[in-house]
């Protein structure tokens, strides 16, 4: 039998995630901060053939918040898995007029989510099993000037579930680290220059795929895979004087 816990449950991506794991007859566990919008998504899961489909409260700010879910998903039977969609993308030029939505923005998109994870390794191990899907960004691949903070934030978090991958490997467990482009979430609407926008569910088929292959690393869609690579091997010297 298979849980999912689903990290930051309420944005467009975890929905159609959640739809799909539904779907298969696992149980999923929605995590976030928004309860009511956590409940509707819980009670479509279960009309969707989840075997148990429920809302838990989770911050990434608020660490206290953790054992709850811990406690919950160990009182089931069978394999634990988790899908990390959490993270925050101020603007740069608000991070540029006021520097303290660092703290958040990397909190949100890396160290929050990380402690989290931290505290359920134990757990997956001692099962011998479990798959991570952390979501990262292309943006973490190189700092951009129009987003470096999130970039730096999402870079960490990608050596992170490297390093993760590197321990669970031991005892049986599974990351997959996964670099979106620009999907259609409330993240990327409004901002000017989206191009290639994926829809969430053609996300959700492409964590599904990589989990069942268990990839260590994904670009989704993948033309985003070449259209980094580009991008990393625009020399500095170069690279320092566009707005990409």
């Amino acid at each position: 039998m298979q849980s999912w816990i689903i990290l930051g449950a309420t944005s467009s991506m975890a929905r159609a995630f959640g739809r799909a794991v539904a779907e298969r007859g696992d149980a999923v566990f929605f995590a976030g901060r928004d309860m009511d919008d956590l409940k509707r998504s819980a009670t479509d899961s279960a009309a969707r053939g989840a075997r148990v489909a429920e809302p838990v409260f989770f911050d990434a700010r608020k660490p206290e918040s953790f054992s709850a879910i811990y406690n919950r998903v160990s009182a089931e039977e069978g394999i634990i898995n988790v899908a990390v969609f959490v993270g925050s993308m101020p603007p740069q030029d608000a991070i540029d007029a006021d520097p303290s939505l660092i703290d958040g923005t990397v909190t949100d998109s890396f160290t929050g989510p990380a402690r989290f994870l931290q505290g359920l390794a134990p757990l997956m191990e001692e099962r011998g099993s479990g798959t991570v899907i952390g979501v990262g960004s292309v943006a973490g691949d190189r700092g951009r000037i129009g987003n470096y903070v999130y970039g730096a934030a999402k870079a960490g978090f990608h050596t992170y579930l490297s390093g993760l991958r590197n321990r669970l490997n031991r005892s049986g467990g599974h990351v997959v680290t996964v670099k979106p482009g620009f999907v259609d979430t409330a993240m990327t609407w409004g901002i000017e220059g989206m191009f290639l926008v994926a829809p969430p569910e053609k996300v959700a088929r492409d964590l599904l795929r990589a989990v069942d292959k268990k990839k260590n690393v994904i670009y989704t869609p993948f033309f985003w895979r070449y259209i980094m690579l580009i991008i990393r091997s625009i020399p500095e010297g170069i690279f320092k004087k566009l707005s990409v």
